[in-house]
Parts: C-alpha cells; sequence; structure tokens
C-alpha cells in the first residue's frame, strides 16, 4: 500500500468515526506502546546508554538536514524499490534485527515474521530472539531475511548459528560489532532488569545443538556456576519458572533437572566476546557463502578495512545510542564511511528512522537502504502482528508522499541534490 493509499483509508475510515489503531505520530507511537508494556519492557526497548544523549544526537542529526522539493516533474507513479545482493526488495526499508520480542508482545518474532511477509518487507533474525530462527523462517515464507550475530565466545555455536541461518534461507549475515560489552544503561540497571538472566531472548541459543550440547557437558562436568542461588522469595520463584520455560524441553524434567538455569548460565558464559579482533573475520568469511556485513561500524578507516577484509556490505550504526553515550550519530557518521567505501560494497543505515522524511535524508546522503528499530517493536507492543504492519505502511507511505513532493520518481533519483544543511 503506498502513500495515497494508505493515507486514503485511513481518511476513509475517520468517515465511519474509526481512528487509526496505531498512531501514526512517532511521540504518540512511543507513548502507546509505553502503555501497552509492562515497565520493564519499556525501558528495556527504550533504553538508551547514560544520560542517552547520542539517541538525541541521532534524531539532531537529521534535522541538520532540509530537503529542497523540486517542481513541475511527473510524479504520479513511483518506483520505491532497491536492489541488494543481487535481489529487487519493493522499498529501501528492512526490519532490525531487536531482541527479546517477548517482553513486547507474546508471539514475539512470529508476530513480526507475519506481518513483514503481508508487506513484502525483508526481516533481520535477531541472534537474541525470542523465537527459533527456523519457526520464524517458516512464517515469512519466500519473505527475504538475513541473520544478525552477535559472535559469542565459542566459535562452534558460531558456526552453528551461521550453518542454521544459511539452512533456513537468510541470504546476509549481518555482525553486530558494538556490543562486545553491554553498555551502560541507567534505564535497565534502576531496575535491576536484564531479560536474558529470566531466560528471555536466548532462544537461538536452546534451540541450538551445539549449545545444547555445551550445556549437557556443563552439567556433566558438575557446572562452574559460582552464582548464590535465589534467596526464597516470589521473585526467585518467577524466575525459576521463566528459566524452566525457556528450555524447550519437558518442563517438569527441566525442572527436576535445574537445565533451564543452566542454560541461562552458559549464555552468560558464552554471549559476548570482547577480544574480538580484525583477525578472527577469515574464520566467518571461510564458514559461508552469503554475504556478510557488518554493523556497527561508525569510523571510515574501519569502514575501508571492512570492505579489504572482503566483508560485503556495511550498516553505519550506533545501536540506536544504547551502547556509547555522546557517540557520533549514524546520519553524521555516513559520508566519512561513505567515502572511505568509494561505492565498493553497499552502506545502509540504521538509528533514529522516525519517518519518512528520514529515511529520505538517509537515502539521500548515499545509504542503500535503512533499518526500522523501536518503531515496529512499539506497534508489535499495541497490536501484535498487525500493529507491526501499521507501522511499515505508515514508514513506507510517509517515504512514497515524501519522495513523491520532492520530485523523485524513484529511489535513483533520491540524491545529494535534494538536501541542503540546516
Amino acid at each position: 500500500m503506498r502513500g495515497i493509499e494508505r493515507q486514503t483509508s485511513i481518511y476513509l475510515g475517520g468517515v465511519s468515526g474509526g481512528r487509526p489503531r496505531v498512531p501514526v505520530a512517532f511521540a504518540a507511537l512511543e507513548e502507546a506502546g509505553r502503555e501497552a508494556m509492562s515497565p520493564e519492557a519499556f525501558a528495556y526497548v527504550a533504553a538508551g546508554a547514560g544520560s542517552e544523549r547520542t539517541v538525541e544526537a541521532n534524531r539532531a542529526a537529521f534535522d541538520r538536514w532540509r530537503i529542497v522539493p523540486r517542481m513541475l516533474r511527473d510524479v504520479s507513479e513511483r518506483d520505491l524499490s532497491v536492489e541488494l545482493f543481487g535481489r529487487r526488495l519493493p522499498t529501501p526499508f528492512l526490519l532490525a534485527p531487536i531482541g527479546v520480542l517477548e517482553l513486547a508482545h507474546p508471539e514475539a518474532d512470529l508476530a513480526v515474521a507475519r506481518a513483514a511477509r503481508a508487506e513484502g518487507i525483508p526481516m533481520i533474525f535477531s541472534n537474541q530472539a525470542s523465537t527459533p530462527m527456523e519457526r520464524v523462517a517458516d512464517a515469512l515464507e519466500d519473505t527475504p531475511r538475513w541473520f544478525q550475530l552477535y559472535w559469542s565466545r565459542s566459535d562452534e555455536v558460531v558456526e552453528s548459528f551461521v550453518g542454521r541461518a544459511e539452512a533456513c534461507g537468510c541470504s546476509a549475515i549481518v555482525v553486530t560489532l558494538d556490543t562486545t560489552i553491554l553498555g551502560w544503561r541507567p534505564r535497565d540497571l534502576d531496575p535491576a532488569y536484564l531479560p536474558f538472566l529470566r531466560g528471555k531472548g536466548i532462544a537461538q541459543y536452546t534451540s541450538d545443538p551445539v549449545f545444547r550440547r555445551l550445556v549437557s557437558e556443563d552439567a556433566a562436568d558438575g557446572g562452574d556456576d559460582d552464582t548464590p542461588e535465589p534467596r526464597p522469595a516470589l521473585a526467585a520463584l518467577r524466575t525459576l519458572i521463566n528459566l524452566t520455560r525457556a528450555y524447550p524441553d519437558d518442563f517438569w524434567a527441566t525442572l527436576r533437572s535445574g537445565r533451564g538455569r543452566a542454560a541461562v548460565q552458559r549464555f552468560v558464559n558464552t554471549y559476548s566476546r570482547p577480544s574480538l579482533t580484525w583477525e578472527d573475520l577469515p574464520f566467518l568469511r571461510e564458514r559461508t557463502r552469503l554475504p556478510v556485513l557488518l554493523k556497527g561500524l561508525l569510523h571510515p578507516d574501519d569502514a575501508r578495512r571492512a570492505v579489504d577484509a572482503g566483508m560485503d556490505g556495511i550498516v553505519v550504526s550506533n545501536h540506536g545510542g544504547r551502547q556509547v553515550d555522546g557517540a557520533i550519530a549514524t546520519l553524521d557518521a555516513l559520508p566519512g564511511v561513505l567515502e572511505a567505501v568509494d561505492g565498493r560494497v553497499p552502506v545502509l543505515l540504521d538509528s533514529g528512522i522516525r519517518g519518512g522524511s528520514d529515511a529520505f535524508k538517509a537515502l539521500s546522503l548515499g545509504a542503500a537502504a535503512v533499518l526500522l528499530g523501536r518503531p515496529y517493536v512499539y506497534g508489535l507492543g499495541i497490536a501484535g502482528a498487525e500493529g507491526v504492519r501499521e507501522v511499515m505502511q505508515n514508514f513506507i507511505a510517509d517515504f512514497d508522499l515524501t519522495m513523491g513532493l520532492a520530485g523523485c520518481r524513484s529511489v535513483d533519483e533520491v540524491a545529494a541534490e535534494a538536501l541542503v544543511p540546516a
């Protein structure tokens, strides 16, 4: 559904007294998401690092550019499609990998997959998903999908994840590099809430044969868990139940064996690899024929080195402002990265996209496509799959209308000449 059709459907619904179930404006969307989620869930989704200056910087960067519309061009037909890695996509939007979607809605990744399939928008599976990638791939049917990889301490697990991603039809691997250490997030620290320790967002691990083998080996060795047992309180009991449910075996057998808690402990000991270096990249390059993109690059030298190392694409990202407080905004980093890459690989952008005009500006400056993050999670919390679908429809409609009103008939015409500094 393009801009005029989406706009018309909303206005026609208003004739009968209807209003959009999912708010169109981002501020209202975010507030509705807050009301739909638990306080801990909303804090986890909305959180930025430190005083959240990077979150603010991402938005301010878009405000430093202004669109200059051109007139008297026939824009009655507009082509929103882009080509990435030999595949023509209907729009320049992809759904960013976001973990622990069960915090927003019980159907989690499956609901997002159904929405992505309905709109034909590629979905990037999260390494920290609430649903195994195979089940989400089934829900997507023939809709494009990529896989996000957090490079863990276990190369065996990395290799297994990549093999599974290939087997379930993923057409690219996106290696997130900016989260080898978890950022300082006061919104999560104040309530002392990290969902992974409650068995949430670890479905890729508990469904993985290599990871499950490692958990079994831990049990056979007596485990290396030196963390104290939870105090016998109601909260600890709820946590124990959640940990048991997170492990995809019989509930009572898992409870008796303590396998759920052991899986979380193994995850804690496996996830996150701060020792990762450029010298590790050949390991991945040798184990997949899929295009490999590095996500989280902000410095031109890193971008240049990524291409020299044989990587196939870059996602300019600061993790939505969740990792480094006071980091450079992604839109500010984009020109330097593009200059360093010099057209050798596609460069995508995420962090701070809040409307169609933001996507227009990013593409005008040279991004090949953009990733949507928090907005679709708020839609998920409000109305499940239909909520995600409405958010996507609104973004696509806004971009389509912005493109036409700026005088562009295709994404190829969305170029630097359409912008001036504010």
